[in-house]
């Protein structure tokens, strides 16, 4: 899962900050990851052998945000085993004997709740 996610990650970095998306295949949702800045932002290289350091160094942070990014994504996506699509925790339902997403569901005549209305059950309860 972990590396279906990296792939399907846009990357939406700039020279300031790193951020990555995903849309979800059901509903069309846009998630963005929270964005990290890059550490060198706005400094200046002084010299060409500094600038690829810098650029390395960017490199280095990208790939690192990314990950974080991934983890990220796997608290608010899932896989539908059905249709093998990527969707959002509004649009993947637990059912009573598969879990899969609401469109795959409702073609194959099945009843779920969606993952997003557990998680606001149980952060009810936790106050």
């Amino acid at each position: 899962m972990k590396q279906l996610l990296e792939s399907a990650l846009a990357d939406c970095s700039t020279e300031r900050a790193f951020c990555f998306q995903l849309q979800c295949g059901q509903c069309g949702a846009i998630w963005r990851s929270k964005p990290i800045a890059f550490s060198k932002a706005g400094v200046d290289a002084p010299t060409e052998e500094k600038r690829i350091v810098y650029e390395a160094l960017y490199q280095r942070e990208k790939a690192w945000a990314k990950a974080i990014a991934v983890r990220e994504a796997l608290e608010h996506f899932n896989l539908c085993p059905i249709c093998r699509r990527l969707v959002c925790d509004r649009c993947f339902l637990i059912c009573s004997d598969l879990d899969m997403c609401c469109g795959c569901a409702e073609r194959l005549n099945e009843r779920g709740e969606p993952v997003s209305a557990r998680a606001v059950f149980a952060a009810s309860v936790q106050q």
